[in-house]
């Protein structure tokens, strides 16, 4: 009986949506954090009655044909990139990009990747730094001496140090956009990685046409929004109870044909 198959087909692609949502639900807090969302596909269907075949001599045809469907799978785990709320937290380090772009960061092995995860820190050498210790791209180096840093909507960065009327320029942070920022490829502490999905790392200036304005004093907050992940985790519960009912259903109907004499 294809049934039983065909809804553990569903039970298991309601499993994924469940794991998913709760990926989502756990980073809830996680600075930056982008929701996922997971997309289903139906299966091959098993052609009794091809649509289109002809049923007489005169030219007439089948209008619908007979498929057998034999379930779902999963085709994709989309990333929803749109905007997080900004919280104000009045640490001089911490940056949050409005709009569109990443920050770019230095791996221990000299590859890059990218963030929105503007919660940074100065390094032993006076270097900015992501939590992990990654330098934040260009290189920003701040005295020990400074009084205050500034950063500028445009991501200039600007320090004051002690004895001097005027502050100094120390740099000019830029942002990176892709044309698919879907398409990166999650590291993991909230670092993304460039893919062929992604298209090439388009380097730019906080406040260019296409990029976002740097906020000073604030982080991004995740887009996940409570509400909406319990309602969705409501409906792939449900969907799971339902194809078990299936099974259960599918089961019974073969006790009975067993049970014939």
């Amino acid at each position: 009986m294809r049934a039983l198959s065909t809804a553990a087909t569903g039970m298991e692609a309601q499993q994924l949506n469940v794991e998913v949502i709760a990926h989502n639900l756990a980073n809830m807090n996680t600075t930056a954090f982008k929701r996922q969302r997971a997309e289903f596909q139906d299966l091959l269907y098993q052609n009794l009655g091809q649509v289109g075949a002809a049923s007489s001599d005169a030219g007439t045809i089948v209008p619908t044909g007979l498929q057998i469907g034999l379930g779902v799978q999963a085709g994709s785990v989309y990333r929803i990139t749109e905007q997080g709320s900004l919280s104000q937290t009045n640490n001089e380090l911490d940056l949050a990009i409005s709009g569109r772009g990443y920050f770019r960061i230095e791996l221990p092995n000299g590859g890059e990747a990218y963030t929105r995860a503007g919660s940074f820190s100065r390094s032993p050498e006076g270097q900015l730094v992501t939590s992990d210790g990654y330098l934040v791209m260009p290189g920003i180096a701040i005295p020990e001496e400074a009084r205050r840093v500034e950063v500028n909507q445009q991501g200039q960065v600007q320090v004051q140090l002690d004895g001097d009327a005027e502050a100094q320029i120390l740099g000019q942070l830029e942002l990176i956009t892709f044309a698919n920022e879907a398409g990166l490829e999650a590291a993991g502490d909230n670092l993304y990685l460039e893919t062929a999905a992604s298209g090439a790392a388009n380097v730019g200036v906080p406040g260019q046409p296409g990029f976002g304005i740097i906020r000073q004093g604030f982080v991004e907050t995740s887009n996940v929004d409570a509400v909406t992940e319990i309602t969705a985790l409501i409906r792939a519960q449900r969907a799971y109870e339902m194809n078990a009912r299936v099974i259960s259903a599918a089961d019974e109907m073969l006790a009975a044909s067993a049970n014939l004499r």
